[in-house]
């Protein structure tokens, strides 16, 4: 794999220490609820909603919530009407940003994306301007700690179950599939008695911008504001943080 995705372990630590239920849950519903409504409430012919309501699991969420977002999709309940769709542009350093969205007002996340954007030294670029610096990849990351084996010995076992890649950084585990193999590398990894963290969809980049303290600092700040606005899904990046830095910011 060219590139790491180094938001993602910083995020999936973070996490463990400070789960925002309440808004985690607010973004999975809605996922499930977009993910229902362009192709229905069965999770056996939606792979979409199949994935979302995984999940949706694996961050403990209540069945009932899950049901309830699934009964929106379908219009079987009433709710807000959703949209899902993306920005691209940069941030400080240069480092690219890939931003995905679900709105029920796209006019209001535009203003409000743009001024978090401006605020912490970044705007929004031209539809295209920076996704061809990723690819689209299944993404299993593992807490070491609860993988019953050491990364020798998983890096072999997830190639087995038809893994891609598999990495080993910041204390995490990461293994990368085709997209189309994602599923089965984690049913294949679960049979397996591996305890997985999470499973999803990413966009991994192709390659990474090192930061120096200042813009890490600054990058981090974007990061944790995007991320904390209820209209973002998700956020990917393609910056990397040295250790020795990623240690002075932390602090």
């Amino acid at each position: 794999m060219a590139g790491h995705s180094k938001w993602a372990n910083i995020k999936h630590k973070k996490s463990r220490e400070d789960a925002r239920r309440g808004k985690i849950f607010s973004k999975l519903s809605r996922a499930i609820t977009v993910s229902a409504r362009l192709g229905g409430g069965d999770p056996d012919t939606n792979s979409d909603l199949r994935l979302a309501i995984q999940k949706a699991r694996d961050n403990n969420m209540p069945a009932d919530n899950i049901e309830r977002a699934i009964k929106k999709g379908t219009g079987e309940l009433e709710g807000a009407s959703y949209e899902s769709f993306l920005y691209e542009g940069y941030g400080p350093g240069g480092v690219a940003l890939y931003i995905e969205l679900m709105s029920d007002n796209r006019n209001r996340t535009a203003s409000e994306i743009r001024h978090i954007l401006s605020k912490h030294g970044g705007n929004l670029g031209e539809q295209g301007c920076v996704s061809w610096m990723f690819s689209r990849r299944g993404q299993i990351i593992i807490d070491p700690r609860e993988a019953g084996m050491d990364a020798d010995e998983l890096m072999l076992l997830a190639i087995d179950c038809g893994a891609e890649d598999f990495t080993e950084e910041d204390g995490i585990y990461t293994i990368y599939t085709a997209p189309a193999e994602l599923e089965n590398v984690r049913k294949n990894l679960e049979n397996e008695g591996v305890k997985l963290e999470s499973v999803d969809l990413a966009m991994i980049p192709q390659n990474t911008v090192a930061l120096g303290e200042k813009e890490a600092r600054k990058v981090l700040r974007l990061m944790e504001a995007l991320e904390d606005h209820d209209d973002v899904q998700e956020v990917y990046s393609n910056f990397d943080i040295p250790e020795e830095i990623m240690e002075a910011v932390s602090e």
